[in-house]
């Protein structure tokens, strides 16, 4: 057997006894195991929130599980360890267990997802992550994400560091996938720093120069500013030269531009008006596209009217402002909305029958037909 091959059915192995024990763990809060193969047989730890389900009376619900993993997945004389989890809001299996609790008995997406993220980081944890994937509300399958505090998504951080749980939420419409990422908060990231007090740093000082190397260097300095006898007069010469040459230059230089002023005070002269004729076309012109853009204002405000009134669910015959907030508490938050869902979605919601789900549809439909 290859390598790859190996390597893909340890995988597969750890992946079916993982589901294994959230099946038959699911009421002890099962948080996660770590599997271990040694010469003395399988070593696995279980992380639980409740340790005493899982051993059982008398230990009889433990040597179950060992038997069963023996028989189910050949595994050679498995050993389980057991450990409780101190703080089960900072798991993210435990959390995504009941997250997806919450959503089959009931609970309001959103409700469920900030009060979820609130009690993560109420203990403590640095980020935090939750992500729901399906038919959430309506027909229409889409994802839904809540955010707090830090989270890292990719490189070898959001691997050792972020912890990940998914659980699963079995609905009326349809399974909702439920993936939860906590950062705990004993972390260490890979960007963070401390600052330390009370270091020695006599060692990274640079080494003094001593007084004998100073006088040298400043003996040094001094011989080469000393000037050089006779030069003096050489320099004198030459700066007069200079002075005399610089005088002729500005005088020509002036002269010039004497000559190029007079010529552009002629060509400005000559430059002609423009025409009359050109005047009026940009007045047309400027009258036209003024004459567009207010075509254009008026569409504008006529777009926003009609999505203002699509939003508006009261529009529609027999509902009220009850009504109304109820169907939009149930994901229909406007009449497109309502015109699209079934009438059994349009039941489930709060305060509203089939009769009068009919009713609604009937009612939304009507509208489109007018609006067409």
């Amino acid at each position: 057997m290859g390598t790859e091959q190996t390597f893909i059915e340890d995988g597969m192995q750890r992946t079916q006894i993982d589901e294994f024990f959230g099946d038959e763990l699911e009421r002890a809060g099962y948080g996660g195991m770590d599997l271990a193969k040694t010469p003395m047989g399988t070593q696995i730890v279980l992380r639980a929130e409740k340790p005493g389900m899982v051993i059982g009376k008398g230990g009889k619900n433990i040597r179950k599980i060992t038997t069963q993993l023996e028989e189910r997945f050949e595994l050679d004389d498995p050993q389980i360890d057991v450990q409780e989890v101190d703080e089960p809001d900072l798991n993210a299996q435990i959390v995504a267990d009941r997250l997806g609790n919450a959503l089959e008995r009931g609970w309001y997406f959103r409700k469920a997802g900030h009060t979820t993220i609130d009690r993560i980081m109420d203990a403590g944890a640095r980020g935090a992550e939750i992500t729901l994937n399906g038919k959430v509300t309506g027909a229409r399958s889409r994802n839904e994400k809540f955010n707090r505090g830090y989270i890292k998504h990719n490189g070898e951080p959001a691997q050792s560091i972020v912890d990940r749980g998914d659980g699963v939420a079995v609905m009326k419409l349809g399974t909702i996938g439920v993936t939860v990422r906590i950062i705990p908060p004993d972390a260490e990231l890979p960007d963070d720093f401390r600052i330390q007090e009370d270091v020695d740093t006599s060692a990274l000082e640079p080494e003094a120069i001593e007084g004998d190397d100073v006088e040298e260097l400043l003996s040094g300095e001094g011989e080469a500013d000393e000037p050089v006898a006779g030069s003096e007069e050489s320099d004198s010469e030459e700066e007069s030269e200079v002075t005399e040459t610089s005088e002729a230059d500005t005088e020509a230089t002036e002269a010039g531009a004497e000559e190029i002023i007079e010529e552009e005070i002629e060509g400005d002269d000559a430059t002609e008006s423009p025409p009359e004729e050109s005047v009026e076309a940009d007045a047309d012109i400027d009258e036209e596209l003024s004459e567009e853009t207010d075509a254009e204002a008026e569409a504008l405000v006529d777009e926003m009217d009609d999505a203002e009134a699509g939003s508006d669910l009261t529009v529609i015959d027999g509902v009220g402002d009850a009504k109304a907030d109820a169907l939009a508490e149930a994901g229909f938050e406007s009449v497109a909305d309502v015109r699209d869902a079934s009438e059994d979605d349009l039941a489930e919601a709060e305060g509203v029958g089939a009769a009068f789900a009919e009713r609604i549809k009937q009612g939304a439909e009507a509208i489109d037909g007018g609006d067409t």
